[in-house]
């Protein structure tokens, strides 16, 4: 990790005072606990988690929607990482019903081709990245036994709703490579702070974050793509247009979240035979918070796990009380899995 090394040092000879940059991006924080990166870090220098976990960010009125789908007979079909998300009765996992794991959208539409007699639905969650394969899905005109819940989360608005929050005083932002392989990142030029496109090696994020350094300490506000391999400006513009023919923008609550303005996909009229909500008359509702679990302050980059006081108490990857303690993108089940197994936990940086 020789390239990492000097980065490190470079990075020392700047910060020479406080900065706090966010990445939004569940992966971003895997491989930032897992390398021990934050233990490494100039003092000054704090790297908070954002909104970058589709599953932690799906309200619970989603979830209580699954679950009244599953109450109605339907077979449910869903990534393995909404299972245990607590709805207000209870989760996926518990609800007695027809629920089945699957790895995509595909495996869904295979279920309802095999059993014609049941009503399928598939739980699409996702940012941008998932939901271009279910818009080629939806094209291909699955069974009329078949539709989804659409869940799906665009991430520039909530970037917007971060910065006018003005929360976690952020000075830039370590973008998500995932979605940025898919969209690119010329929509995120109208943000006037420094941005970097970063990969998900230990040597990626550092130079994204040496990157990002040297825009604030420079002034600079751009964004710039240190994942050239991967990432371009315009993106793969054949998944966008799958996405946007399908699907349209709509303004939604996230979790930890208020509604944020066209930060949500929904299926557009002419799609409207495969809207699950619509089909089986389903409502999604605000559900107030009433457990002292403070996802949605960890969700905004303005509290850590440990900060919890159910943090690998009442709250642990068997017990969960919280949707970032479930799924493996989530910071809380993170923080758990690694941050818990060195001597002390390090500071938030």
């Amino acid at each position: 990790m020789a390239v990492g090394k000097d980065i490190l040092t470079t990075l020392s000879a700047l910060v020479d005072r406080d900065i706090t940059l966010m990445h939004i991006c569940g992966t971003h924080e895997a491989a930032i606990a897992r390398a021990g990166l934050r233990s490494v870090l100039p003092e000054g220098l704090r790297i908070v988690m954002g909104p970058g976990c589709p599953v932690c960010i799906t309200p619970q009125g989603e979830i209580d929607a699954a679950l009244d789908l599953v109450e109605r007979g339907c077979t449910v079909a869903t990534y393995g990482d909404l299972l245990r998300v607590p709805g207000s009765t209870g989760s996926l996992e518990s609800s007695g019903g027809d629920v089945r794991v699957v790895q995509g959208v595909h495996k869904a539409v295979e279920i309802a081709k095999r059993e014609p007699d049941r009503e399928v639905v598939f739980i699409s969650v996702g940012f941008e990245t998932t939901a271009p394969t279910v818009a080629a899905t939806i094209l291909s005109r699955p069974p009329e036994n078949f539709s989804i819940l659409s869940c799906h989360r665009l991430v520039p608005p909530a970037m917007a709703w971060l910065l006018a929050r003005g929360e976690a005083a952020l000075e830039g932002f370590i973008l998500p490579g995932h979605v940025c392989t898919v969209m690119g990142y010329e929509e995120y030029e109208r943000f006037g702070v420094p941005q970097v496109v970063a990969g998900f090696e230990p040597e990626d994020i550092l130079l994204g974050l040496l990157m990002a350094v040297r825009q604030v300490r420079e002034g600079i506000c751009r964004v710039e793509n240190a994942y050239p391999r991967a990432v371009s400006r315009e993106g793969n513009v054949k998944a966008k247009r799958l996405m946007y023919e399908v699907f349209e923008p709509f303004d939604v609550e996230w979790r930890g979240f208020p509604v944020i303005p066209a930060s949500g996909l929904r299926l557009k009229q002419e799609f409207e035979g495969y809207d699950a909500q619509k089909k089986h008359d389903v409502a999604i509702r605000h559900v107030d918070k009433h457990s002292a679990c403070i996802c949605d302050k960890v969700l905004r980059g303005v509290a850590r796990p440990s900060d919890c006081r159910l943090f690998g108490k009442a709250c642990t990857p068997r017990t969960p009380v919280g949707p970032c303690m479930v799924s493996h993108e989530g910071a809380c089940k993170i923080w758990h899995l690694y941050e818990s197994r060195r001597a002390s936990s390090p500071p938030l940086r």
